[in-house]
């Protein structure tokens, strides 16, 4: 059914504007981000079909690639959607709504749902306050992790940037299996040594897997 086939009290945008964006559903949120279907099926299917494949965590973290992937959706709707999360994660929070990290453990917790599914390592880096509370988490690479990639000034500048007294570091590993590679290794040290050089340590080096975690910190390497 083209979504102009509904009465209008049943459309996204104008249920929005007469009731207010608490009584919407997910579906329907989307929908109005989405703006428009295919021939096959309309914006309410789309969006409906979208979030039944990804939950709201793992849809925040997609590329636009992998967005673009998904039939229907293409650059345009890739790019609204990567938008609209990254505006979430932009919005200023209380200093009592940060998150406290307190170990490895609080980490994956966290992170886990949101990279196990990916099919591309992603590389963050969570910026830390005075009481490990995160105070800023930006992406730093998507794509295999390469010590050549990643250079300590991109990921200590974001530390100065967000004027961090720590930061730990996370990435995921398709595959499933956390165990670090050489090249993680490698990385870690780097950022390590840099750390100490700026008075910026860095806490750890989380490697997430589908349903297990590595710490840099806890094998004390």
């Amino acid at each position: 059914m083209n979504i102009k086939q509904l009465s209008l009290e049943n459309r996204p945008r104008e249920r929005l504007q007469q009731y207010g964006a608490g009584v919407l559903s997910p579906a329907e949120l989307m929908a109005i981000i989405l703006k428009s279907g295919t021939k096959k099926e309309n914006v309410l299917d789309l969006a409906q079909r979208l979030l039944s494949k990804y939950k709201m965590e793992q849809l925040s973290t997609c590329t636009i690639r992998e967005l673009d992937q998904e039939y229907g959706i293409g650059i345009a709707k890739a790019c609204q959607i990567v938008a609209l999360f990254e505006l979430y994660r932009r919005l200023p929070r209380k200093k009592n709504e940060l998150p406290l990290i307190r170990s490895a453990q609080d980490v994956a917790e966290m992170y886990t749902p949101l990279l196990q599914h990916l099919t591309q390592e992603q590389c963050r880096a969570l910026y830390l306050d005075t009481k490990n509370k995160i105070i800023a988490d930006e992406i730093i690479t998507i794509g295999i992790l390469n010590a050549s990639l990643i250079h300590p000034r991109e990921v200590f500048s974001g530390a100065l940037r967000h004027h961090a007294h720590a930061l730990i570091i996370i990435h995921n590993h398709p595959s499933g299996d956390p165990s670090p590679s050489e090249e993680d290794v490698e990385i870690t040290e780097r950022l390590a040594e840099t750390g100490v050089i700026m008075g910026i340590p860095l806490l750890d080096h989380v490697i997430l897997g589908h349903t297990s975690w590595w710490s840099w910190k806890e094998q004390n390497i």
